[in-house]
């Protein structure tokens, strides 16, 4: 089971680490490959936002793969419980705003790690 979580957490985590590239990077390019219902000429203006969030996605990020190096078991739970729950609001907030897509993408692959964290600690 621990494999299993800690193979979630590291899908959670890399994705996050593309969002922080994506973000930060490649908004003016790929997204408009991405988010075709957006204004294409918003995406010059909403440059430093979208970097802005990929700042915090990056943070969301190091806060998960920081619980790979965490050995006290009590605490790494701890960890990553806040982080992927930092991330299952990001996910639901976003599916509820933006697109709905953004929960399968984001929300989904959290709330399976912690559903499976929560019945190893059972």
């Amino acid at each position: 089971m621990k494999l299993t979580i800690t193979i979630f957490i590291g899908i959670v985590a890399v994705l996050h680490l593309y969002f922080l590239w994506f973000e930060m990077f490649a908004w003016t390019t790929r997204g408009k490959k991405i988010f075709k219902k957006f204004p294409k000429d918003m995406f010059e203006p909403t440059k430093s936002l979208a970097a802005n969030q990929g700042l915090y996605n990056g943070f969301l990020a190091a806060g998960l793969i920081w619980t790979f190096f965490i050995q006290d078991i009590f605490w790494n739970a701890n960890i990553s419980i806040f982080f992927l729950s930092c991330v299952a609001i990001a996910g639901i907030y976003g599916a509820l705003t933006a697109d709905k897509k953004i929960f399968i993408v984001q929300a989904l692959p959290a709330l399976i790690a912690l559903l499976l964290i929560f019945i190893n600690q059972a």
